[in-house]
């Protein structure tokens, strides 16, 4: 029997977003395998773990790609980036708190190609002024990462709807983030 290593990464990002503690016996069930088979796939859990930030950073670049950041206002490009990066948020909200992935020269450049995308999109922002200057666009693209690991645990949780993901993510950052318009 083969085993096709994305479902079974597919099956550990949903256990591990809802248990980030869970072991890898539990993997292997959440997975439908057993114990061995997980561990010829992968050697260990930080082999899993950066096998999932792999998953994670594609399906995040597709996401980033799918939102079009450069194209049209920027408040709306926000809203796009919000939408298009809800269904792999939980998985995101996990990756964030695994410190094994920005410890040391080992982290994952991947990581630095998407901060530079989303930092553009809000000192673009900036430049045509939508949003604040007094705040750095890395500051605002780390608050995202933040709103949006958070709003997934919510979710997740059930403290939230998960119809309201998205506009309480977007209304949230671009409510914090947009530049007042003084009277």
């Amino acid at each position: 029997m083969s085993v096709d290593r994305t479902q079974v990464l597919r099956a550990a990002a949903a256990l591990l977003t809802r248990k980030a503690t869970a072991t890898m016996d539990e993997v292997a069930r959440a997975a439908g395998i057993g114990r061995a088979t997980l561990h010829r796939q992968f050697a260990g859990r930080d082999a899993l773990v950066r096998a999932l930030e792999e998953l994670g950073l594609r399906e995040l670049e597709a996401a980033l790609d799918r939102a079009g950041l450069d194209e049209g206002p920027e408040d709306e490009a926000v809203r796009r980036l919000v939408a298009e990066v809800e269904p792999v948020a939980p998985l995101l909200s996990f990756l964030v708190t695994e410190n094994q992935l920005f410890e040391g020269d080992q982290v994952n450049e991947g990581w630095a190609c998407l901060d530079a995308r989303v930092s553009a999109l809000f000192r673009r922002g900036q430049e045509n002024g939508v949003f604040r200057i007094d705040l750095t666009p890395a500051w605002l693209t780390e608050a995202f990462y933040g709103l949006v690991g958070s709003g997934a645990w919510a979710v997740q949780d059930g403290r939230v709807a998960a119809k309201d993901f998205q506009y309480m993510i977007a209304e949230l950052m671009l409510g914090g983030a947009r530049r007042s318009v003084e009277k």
